[in-house]
């Protein structure tokens, strides 16, 4: 069974976020970056199902530089190999453009099963896993919660309002995965020497056969116009007096100020 997971580099969510000047985006100096949470139980997935089943585990990115830092990390818990997809014109592609860089580079390695974490931490779009479905013209099935393979098949269970959902997809198929699915394994020493050593394959646009700006391409369909800080919370108020009073004086402050009665 050969297993791509495709993983995230975002900042650290304990980290403090400041737009930049420009209101373009966030200013990364000084910002630390780890790899997205729901990706590193998609990473732990797939070396079950490879300790399980055999096979490989491959990694896929799209990202600046920095991202490479993220397949080192997945290398060191374990992975086979990593993948990362590196040009300057990623810069403008939305999440259908990341997806079908993605899909292309999932496409050329032949896998059975692509793993991607549920949504990523940085923009919780949840866009990029079911687009690559969409592309690769293969079955998903999304936030899964427990993953089992048989021939040919694999079925997912999903937790929904008050249920749980199971449903079978046949292979290959795109899964995304819920935090709850498993507990990530720490990278061991001598996997983190490995994964040093491991070369990475980078691939650019032009390498996928993909180029910016044509029809069936990675030319972004939608634009971020700008980004703002959330407005500081007011103080708190402390009302003081019999029950009675307070309570009533609670209920004006959130029916007339708050609004929200």
């Amino acid at each position: 069974m050969n297993v791509a997971v495709c993983i995230k580099h975002v900042p650290d969510t304990e980290a403090p976020i400041r737009v930049r000047a420009d209101g373009r985006g966030v200013e990364e100096s000084g910002l630390p970056f780890v790899v997205n949470y729901y990706d590193e139980h998609g990473v732990e997935e797939a070396l079950r199902i490879k300790e399980r089943l055999g096979g490989t585990v491959t990694l896929v990115t799209a990202g600046p530089p920095r991202a490479a830092q993220a397949l080192r990390t997945g290398l060191a818990m374990g992975a086979d190999a990593a993948i990362h997809i590196e040009d300057p014109v990623l810069d403008d592609a939305d999440h259908l453009g990341v997806a079908k860089a993605l899909a292309a580079a999932v496409s050329a390695q032949g896998c059975d099963l692509v793993i991607c974490g549920k949504l990523s931490t940085d923009d919780n779009a949840a866009v990029v896993g079911p687009a690559m479905a969409e592309f690769l013209g293969w079955p998903q099935a999304t936030a899964v919660t427990k993953l089992e393979l048989g021939t040919g098949a694999a079925t997912v269970h999903r937790q929904v309002e008050g249920a749980v959902e199971v449903l079978e997809v046949t292979l290959p198929a795109v899964i995304t995965v819920e935090r709850s699915i498993n507990e990530p394994r720490y990278p061991s020493l001598p996997g983190i020497m490995r994964a040093k050593r491991t070369p990475i394959t980078r691939r650019t646009l032009g390498d996928l056969g993909l180029t910016l700006g044509e029809a069936g391409s990675t030319a972004a369909r939608t634009e971020v116009v700008g980004w703002s800080p959330p407005p500081q919370r007011r103080a708190g108020r402390i009302l003081e007096g019999e029950a009675a009073q307070v309570v009533k004086e609670l209920v004006h402050l959130l029916h007339d100020e708050a609004k929200v009665l």
